[in-house]
C-alpha cells in the first residue's frame, strides 16, 4: 500500500469514527460502576506455559519463535485443573463485585469458542470454552461479568505480513480496516454468545472506535478503558472525579510468573484499595493463573487476606464516594457513604496493636453532631475475649476544632491477637470541614 493510500485510509477511518463521538456510558451505569469499588482482573493465555510476559514476547522475536509460539504452544495447553466455580467462589469471598477476564490479549489467541479464527482454545488438547464456563460460574455466584479484549492482534499482523509491533503503522484499528472489521466481528460474537456483559475493557493505543461500537450494539455495557481513565500499575496523586479504575498486579507481571517474581504483601494491597477508594476510583486487582488452571498459592494467599479484610470492612468500600476536599490526614484515610453524611475512617500503619488495647486519634476535618454515632466495623463493642473487665466501647469527644475518637481493637481475627491490617471507624451524621 502506498503512503498516500495509507494516509487516505487513516483519514477516512478517522472521519468515520468521529461521527459517533456522542456515544458514552450511561450515567446511571457509571454510578453503579463507582458503587462496586473492587474487581478482579484475570490475565491468562496459552503462553502462561512459558511463564513469559503475556503476548509481548512476540515483539522482536525471530520467525522461528513466532511460528512455534503460534503453532506449537496451543498443542500443549491443557488447563485440566481449571475449576470456574472454585475461582468464582474465591473471588466472591474477596468482596469483589466484578471480574474482568482476558478473552483475547495482543497475541490474538482467543479463550472462547470463536468462529472467527482457528487460533483459539477449542484447538488445544483442552478443547473447552473457558470463557463460557467462567461467565456461567461468575453469574452463578452473583459476580458481574467483565471482558478484556485487545483490538491489537499480533496474529492478524503476522497473517497480513506486517512486522509484529505495538507501534507500527498498521497495528491500530484506526489504520487497519481489516483488523477493525475482524475485531468488531469478535466483540459482537462475545456479546451475542455470552451476554449480557456488564463491563468491557479495551487494551490498545486507540480504543475509542471499539468503545463506540459497543455503545452502538450493547448500550448497557460499561466501557472502562476506551471510555474512562484507567491508570495502570499506579494510583493518581490526588482525587479524581469518577468513574475511574486503577488496574494493578500482585507481583511484577500480569500473567503467571513461576520464577523471579516479587509479590506485594496482602497488607500493601489492602492499603492500595483504601487509597484508591479514598480518591474516588475502583481497584481492579490482577490474578495470573497457572497454565494448568490453578491459582498460584502466593496469589491465593493474598486473595484470602483481602477476603478477611473485606468481610469485616466492605461497608466502607462499596457504595461510597470521596469526602469533599479530604483524602487523608496522616495515617487516616476517608470515604463517605454515597447518600449520607456518614464518614468511614481507615486507620492505617498501626504496629503491634494488641487485641483489647485502646488508641486515640484526632480528626480535624470531620465534626460530630448531636445525633452522631460511632462504631468500629465488624465488632460489637461489648466484649474482649478472655478479658471480661475490659469494655471496648468506641467513643468520641468533639473539641472546639478537633474530633477525638477513642478506639479499641476488640475483635479477635488472628490467633496471636495482633491483626496488622487497618480497622475502619464509622461515624454517622457528621459535618465535613473542607481544608
Amino acid at each position: 500500500m502506498s503512503s498516500k493510500l495509507k494516509l487516505t485510509t487513516v483519514l477516512l477511518l478517522t472521519i468515520c469514527f468521529s461521527t459517533f463521538a456522542q456515544l458514552k456510558n450511561k450515567p446511571e451505569l457509571n454510578e453503579e460502576f463507582m458503587d462496586m469499588g473492587f474487581g478482579i482482573f484475570i490475565h491468562w493465555s496459552m503462553d502462561s506455559q512459558l511463564g513469559s510476559v503475556i503476548s509481548h514476547s512476540m515483539v522482536g522475536a525471530s520467525d522461528d519463535y513466532v511460528n512455534r509460539y503460534m503453532n506449537d504452544l496451543p498443542k500443549t495447553f491443557f488447563p485440566d485443573k481449571f475449576d470456574p466455580d472454585e475461582w468464582a467462589r474465591l473471588f466472591k469471598l474477596t468482596g469483589a463485585e466484578y471480574v474482568v477476564f482476558t478473552t483475547k490479549h495482543h497475541n490474538g489467541f482467543c479463550m472462547w469458542d470463536t468462529k472467527t479464527t482457528d487460533f483459539n482454545i477449542m484447538n488445544t488438547p483442552y478443547g473447552k470454552d473457558i470463557t463460557g464456563m467462567l461467565v456461567k460460574s461468575l453469574r452463578k455466584y452473583g459476580l458481574k461479568v467483565g471482558l478484556y479484549f485487545s483490538p491489537e492482534d499480533f496474529s492478524i499482523l503476522h497473517k497480513q505480513g506486517h512486522l509484529i509491533s505495538r507501534k507500527g503503522p498498521m497495528t491500530q484499528i484506526t489504520a487497519n480496516k481489516e483488523l477493525f472489521d475482524y475485531d468488531k466481528s469478535q466483540v459482537k460474537e462475545l456479546i451475542d454468545n455470552y451476554g449480557p456483559i456488564d463491563v468491557m475493557f479495551f487494551d490498545a493505543f486507540h480504543t475509542k472506535p471499539m468503545a463506540q461500537y459497543v455503545h452502538e450494539i450493547a448500550p448497557n455495557v460499561v466501557v472502562t478503558r476506551g471510555e474512562m481513565k484507567t491508570p495502570e500499575q499506579k494510583i493518581p496523586d490526588g482525587a479524581m472525579p469518577g468513574p475511574w479504575e486503577t488496574c494493578m498486579t500482585m507481583g511484577t507481571q500480569w500473567a503467571y510468573k513461576p520464577t523471579n517474581e516479587e509479590y506485594k504483601d496482602g497488607g500493601d494491597l489492602i492499603k492500595k484499595l483504601i487509597e484508591i477508594r479514598a480518591k474516588g476510583g475502583n481497584f481492579l486487582m490482577n490474578v495470573g493463573p497457572k497454565p494448568n488452571g490453578e491459582i498460584a498459592i502466593e496469589q491465593e494467599e493474598r486473595l484470602r487476606e483481602m477476603a478477611l479484610w473485606m468481610f469485616v470492612n466492605n461497608e466502607a468500600v462499596k457504595d461510597v464516594r470521596t469526602v469533599p476536599n479530604i483524602i487523608k490526614d496522616g495515617d487516616l484515610w476517608f470515604t463517605k457513604a454515597k447518600d449520607e453524611n456518614t464518614a468511614y475512617v481507615f486507620i492505617t500503619n498501626q504496629k503491634n496493636w494488641f487485641k483489647g488495647f485502646r488508641r486515640n486519634f484526632m480528626l480535624k476535618n470531620i465534626k460530630a453532631t448531636k445525633s452522631s454515632e460511632i462504631s468500629v466495623l465488624g465488632q460489637n463493642d461489648l466484649v474482649v475475649e478472655y478479658w471480661p473487665e475490659n469494655t471496648p466501647t468506641t467513643r468520641y469527644i468533639q473539641h472546639d476544632k478537633l474530633l477525638e475518637i477513642s478506639v479499641s481493637k476488640a475483635q479477635r481475627l488472628y490467633n496471636d491477637k495482633i491483626w496488622p491490617n487497618p480497622i475502619v471507624v464509622k461515624i454517622t451524621n457528621v459535618e465535613f470541614i473542607g481544608k
